[in-house]
């Protein structure tokens, strides 16, 4: 399947396309960008609410985070209920709670009515403390979840090799295959009425008083609303500057032996580690997360898969690592996703952005509250998940840390690009950006010679991109967009290629 890096995760083996070539119409009632769990979850919702939807995908369904994600379903999120009561308030701590139970029983509901075989598994969940700084973390986290009315509790042992200080047992947390999961959702959209298109890149929109123009490579659409579910808007926003994107990485092992636990995994450490096992091929293998950073922030991101083998092989009887890929999530400001109106839109233009990890969740609640947007008017959770939001408190070291960084990456990036003084000094197979002619160049040698040679300006907003040599791409550190050797965008914002200079 195609994604949006060089290495192939334990879900892409599913399929390659998906959309049938079904002749694209002028009109929609809502056109929805993205073919991810949040795009796919919401367009069949509004579907069957007798809308009118089209779904486009710049690739194809799965290319982006979703195809990349571990796939816990767990209601208990990045952001505590800890963190959540001390920037939003009890009320409001105990609205998140609620979040997570609807988004599991969506999942549920979808895979019952749709007979969806996806590998869904009710699980339990371990959270553990490894020292005594976590250690007093995880009790804060026990005790606000008792003042939210969230089932946890204290546990002796845990089913996992790690030496631990403390442990909570977490019940009703669940697991599945997210390919298999969208691909039936994605089939029951288009039987449903529904339309979906593969390689077609929206690159603007133009919101008018009564519809919105959406420029695409395959031409124009009309729509009464467009939905971004594109994991964060194109274009520059003020959502860029109140998200920052990081990259998390995944190895799936070959089990020693059958002495292994098929529960759910997560230690506290900064940045976590996570476990859970997947059958794939009949062989069951130790899906283990973790080594997380920034986006072009990692001067070899190799070396990322490397430490977290070696911890993982510390702990686990484990043989040979099958599968091994990275995946893009977005840190929001203040702990919580941004689900709604776009910013500087008239309202017909929605966005769903800053999951942190729990996408698979966050992603599926966007389906609901969405839907009741744009039919009742309304929805429960609109206010706390609000993209316009401002909160003068909660979030704003983060802001303030995240943003000094994109315009120190700027700067940086302008003064200080390496210089090399001829393109013959890269060895096969490196890749850096240099300066050549007073201009600055992203650069790629492959094994046998072959010179790739791009712009390395990222079109977005101007920022210079970064190598990323486990995925073989080129990433902005500023907002996450990617691109491969050839210039090609992997990920958003950007709708727009790296410039590439034929040698």
């Amino acid at each position: 399947m195609n994604r949006d890096g060089a290495r192939k995760s334990i879900w892409q083996e599913e399929i390659k396309k998906f959309s049938l070539d079904k002749a694209i119409e002028k009109q929609y009632d809502i056109a929805i960008v993205g073919a991810g769990i949040t795009g796919i979850s919401t367009a069949i919702r509004l579907q069957k609410e007798g809308k009118k939807c089209i779904v486009l995908d710049a690739a194809n369904i799965g290319f982006g985070t979703t195809g990349g994600t571990t796939a816990h379903l767990n209601d208990f999120f990045d952001t505590t209920y800890a963190q959540a009561i001390k920037d939003f308030g009890l009320n409001n701590a105990k609205l998140l709670k609620y979040v997570g139970i609807e988004a599991k029983n969506i999942i549920k509901n979808n895979i019952r009515e749709f007979n969806i075989s996806c590998d869904f598994e009710r699980k339990t969940g371990y959270l553990f403390a490894l020292d005594e700084k976590q250690e007093k973390k995880l009790e804060e986290i026990v005790k606000a979840a008792s003042q939210v009315g969230y089932q946890i509790g204290f546990t002796d042992e845990i089913p996992f090799p790690i030496p631990f200080k403390k442990a909570v047992v977490i019940p009703d947390q669940g697991q599945f295959h997210p390919i298999k999961y969208i691909k039936a959702l994605a089939e029951a959209f288009i039987n449903a009425g529904g339309v979906l298109v593969e390689d077609c890149l929206c690159e603007s929109h133009d919101e008018q008083e009564n519809m919105i123009i959406l420029k695409s490579s395959k031409g124009n659409i009309n729509a009464q609303h467009v939905i971004y579910a594109t994991h964060i808007p194109p274009g520059i926003n003020s959502l860029h500057f109140m998200n920052a994107p990081y990259r998390s990485y995944v190895i799936a092992f070959r089990l020693n032996g059958n002495e292994y636990s098929k529960d759910l995994g997560y230690d506290l450490t900064d940045p976590y580690h996570y476990y859970r096992v997947q059958e794939i091929n009949g062989e069951n293998l130790l899906i283990a997360g973790g080594e997380d950073h920034k986006t072009g922030h990692a001067d070899d991101t190799g070396e990322c898969f490397s430490k977290l083998e070696n911890y993982v092989r510390e702990y686990f009887d484990v043989g040979a690592a099958v599968y091994s890929w990275s995946s893009q999530y977005y840190e929001p400001a203040d702990g919580l996703p941004y689900i709604g109106i776009l910013p500087g839109s008239k309202g017909k233009i929605y966005t769903a952005t800053g999951f942190r990890g729990n996408g698979m969740m966050f992603g599926t609640i966007t389906s609901q509250i969405l839907c009741d947007l744009i039919i009742k008017g309304s929805n429960k959770y609109e206010r706390l998940f609000d993209p316009a939001r401002i909160k003068p408190i909660a979030g704003f070291t983060n802001f303030i840390k995240e943003q000094t960084s994109v315009v120190f990456d700027f700067v940086k990036d302008k003064l200080f690009v390496e210089k090399i003084n001829s393109l013959t000094e890269l060895n096969n197979g490196e890749a850096k950006v240099v300066k050549f002619d007073g201009e600055s160049y992203a650069v790629y040698k492959e094994t046998n010679g072959k010179i790739h040679l791009l712009k390395s300006t990222c079109p977005h907003a101007k920022c210079e991109v970064r190598w990323n040599s486990a995925e073989i791409s080129w990433d902005c550190p500023c907002h996450g967009s990617r691109f491969n050797v050839n210039g090609k965008m992997l990920t958003g914002p950007t709708v727009k290629d790296l410039h590439r200079i034929k040698i």
